[in-house]
């Protein structure tokens, strides 16, 4: 048994097909299927069910996925520990985004970090919220960039900043006659919102005081969506209004800028947290993240909250 065999136990448990798996750890497809049948024969059990389409660990195989992350995971330490000792930030870092942060967000400190911090392989992943989770919890991400608290044992949660909803109308809406909005002003049937997992489409509905309230109106149209920037569009050429995170307004032109409108205070905002399992595993590739994201975040509207 040997470390590489365990890799390509843990890569075809996340790819499910043995041509993705064996591409995502750089081998060829015999070589993988080749070890990993070695290794069931030296195990004397089958690991995999290749009968199965997508192929799926046994019930005991599962156990032995499980296990092998947790050794994968502790002989990464071996290499983290002598880096942080050298003062060296360098590694693989695989973070998890909301898709309603990462176009506003990464395109801020992503070139910076490279530059900064050229020793960091970065890969991101635009995922749920529920998705994030998953990941972290089968050890396929290492952080999560998230808009909710999620409040597990053993895990770490870090407040980053706060970002404020705005309002973007279609033109000629009546709410544009107002210099600020009120949450009271937010009518469901008036609404592009996202479809069911967004945890903004759930942060929003709670902002709608006539969500659940008798004769509440609904649209003839019912579009399902997990893009802002298509949510913008639908009420550029349908009406109605749509609510935006306020690092969505850089990518705003000048005519669509004049159809924002701000919330009074305290305005409903949410809060940005970095979300991670409590371990110290690249711990020096975290806090170089961190630090150059919370420095590309505009002086103005979105506060950093890395002081409390």
């Amino acid at each position: 048994m040997n470390l590489a065999q365990l890799r390509y136990v843990v890569a075809l448990d996340e790819h499910r097909h043995f041509s993705r798996a064996a591409r995502s750890c750089g081998v060829t497809q015999p070589t993988l299927s080749t070890q990993l049948a070695k290794l069931e024969h030296e195990l004397g059990i089958e690991i995999f069910n290749r009968d199965r389409r997508p192929v799926e660990p046994t019930d005991l195989g599962r156990r032995i996925v499980d296990q092998a992350r947790r050794v994968l995971r502790e002989a990464g330490r071996f290499e983290e520990l002598i880096l942080e000792a050298r003062e060296v930030v360098a590694g693989d870092l695989r973070v998890g985004v909301l898709p309603t942060l990462a176009p506003y967000l990464l395109p801020r400190f992503v070139s910076d970090l490279s530059r900064r911090h050229p020793g960091i392989s970065l890969a991101v992943e635009e995922l749920v919220t529920e998705q994030i989770l998953e990941g972290l919890e089968a050890e396929r991400l290492d952080i999560g960039v998230v808009a909710t608290s999620e409040g597990k044992r053993g895990w770490i949660e870090r407040e980053l900043f706060q970002e404020p909803f705005v309002g973007y109308m279609a033109p000629g809406h009546p709410l544009l006659e107002r210099d600020r909005l009120r949450r009271e002003d937010l009518r469901i049937e008036d609404l592009w919102i996202l479809h069911e997992g967004h945890c903004l489409r759930d942060q929003i509905l709670e902002l709608c005081e006539d969500l659940h309230s008798e004769g509440a109106g609904r649209r003839s149209v019912t579009f399902r969506s997990g893009n802002l920037e298509t949510l913008k569009q639908m009420v550029d050429s349908s009406g109605g209004m749509t609510l935006l995170p306020g690092l969505a307004l850089d990518r705003l032109q000048g005519a669509e800028r004049n159809r924002v409108r701000h919330f009074v205070e305290p305005a409903p905002a949410r809060i940005v947290r970095l979300v991670q399992r409590k371990t110290y595993l690249k711990r020096s590739l975290i806090e170089a993240f961190t630090a150059v994201l919370l420095q590309a975040l505009p002086a103005d509207g979105v506060r950093s909250l890395e002081a409390r």
